[in-house]
């Protein structure tokens, strides 16, 4: 589960750096070319918010069928 959840997210920073690449891509200002980097742009911002939320609900369900358990520091009363 460790390495599915570091596989995601160098996926959701991949996709996250290559949105960034296509809009600060510099070159010609045809029409052609700035619709198509529009394109790119928007497609890996989709992958990004998709793939995160892929990740939330794998993680939810693996909690809820009992596979991963919270680890986290106890609550004081």
């Amino acid at each position: 589960m460790k390495y599915l959840v570091i596989v995601a997210f160098i996926a959701i920073i991949g996709s996250l750096a290559a949105a960034l690449v296509y809009m600060m891509r510099g070159g010609s200002t045809t029409e052609a070319d700035g619709s198509a980097r529009k394109n790119h742009m928007a497609r890996a911002l989709a992958f990004r918010v998709g793939f995160s939320i892929l990740l939330f609900v794998v993680v939810l369900v693996c909690y809820l069928m009992g596979w991963i358990q919270p680890t986290g520091l106890p609550l004081r009363g």
